[in-house]
């Protein structure tokens, strides 16, 4: 068959969210597909600093950052920073309206120093609070918002009650950055990101098939949510876990069993990859 380039989102999709322990079966997929001579990148909004733990498994790169910085075995083929004026409009117009904040640099990551007590009380069901929650009481590269030294920012997280909360930066930032919220809304917060107009998964998608000199058709994506959009809808054959979102699972043309169940493993060999 044709080689393939295949794309895995992280939380939800190749690990339990929160974790960056996959499952066994999920590990000798990418481990199988890889050498039948497949392609395996992560894709993921993710920094790179957040992703290492799991890119140690063994893949071909990562489209990280949402897609504001790609790299393929170690070759940087996009990088895509916000500016410092952008960067300083946003914390402050979402800061104004008590909204929780975090910022990406590549190698680490700042958070509001109240947003582990906010997320505690914020409630489950929502992979992406899972992750953050976990990764605040494990210390993963989340460092208090006084320590921030100037370095290039990629996206900010946020995290509010009500989208009234984000009225204002959205009207001052829309023009330039697409303002991204999970569509879990049932539990008492909204969380979301900021991603820059000139890039997101998708795109990260084209840049490293066009690398590998390898037609889109030939590219396999799978997520689990509705930040993975871009990808689903760039990727030749589109995949959602069964854990995922009902809107990203209608906007897939293959739904495969959850990552607790070995979805990854059935889906790689359902697909002949394996």
């Amino acid at each position: 068959m044709n080689r393939k380039l295949i794309f895995l989102d992280i939380d939800g999709t190749f690990t339990e969210a929160g974790s960056n322990v996959p499952p066994a079966s999920a590990l000798e997929a990418v481990k199988r597909a890889r050498a039948n001579g497949h392609k395996v990148l992560l894709c993921t909004g993710r920094n790179p600093a957040m992703l290492a733990p799991v890119l140690a498994y063994g893949f071909d790169g990562a489209v990280a950052c949402g897609g504001g910085h790609v790299f393929v075995d170690g070759e940087v083929l996009f990088d895509c920073p916000m500016t410092e004026e952008q960067r300083v409009t946003g914390m402050k117009l979402l800061g104004e309206q008590g909204v929780f904040r975090t910022i990406e640099a590549r190698d680490v990551t700042y958070g509001d120093e109240d947003l582990a007590d906010f997320l505690a009380s914020a409630g489950e069901g929502n992979s992406e609070l899972i992750r953050w929650r976990k990764a605040l009481a494990e210390q993963l590269n989340i460092r208090p918002m006084k320590e921030y030294d100037g370095r290039p920012i990629y996206k900010i997280v946020f995290m509010c009650r009500t989208t009234d909360q984000l009225e204002p930066a959205r009207k001052a930032m829309e023009k330039d950055f697409n303002f991204v919220v999970q569509d879990v809304a049932a539990h008492n917060c909204l969380n979301g990101e900021l991603i820059n107009r000139k890039f997101d998964k998708g795109r990260g998608v084209r840049i490293v098939a066009e690398h590998f000199n390898i037609p889109i058709e030939d590219t396999v994506g799978f997520g689990d949510s509705m930040n993975d959009l871009e990808m689903i809808e760039t990727v030749g054959m589109s995949v959602c876990m069964d854990n995922g979102s009902p809107l990203l699972k209608a906007k897939s043309k293959m739904v495969c069993p959850a990552v607790t169940e070995d979805g990854l493993y059935k889906a790689f060999e359902q697909l002949g990859l394996i």
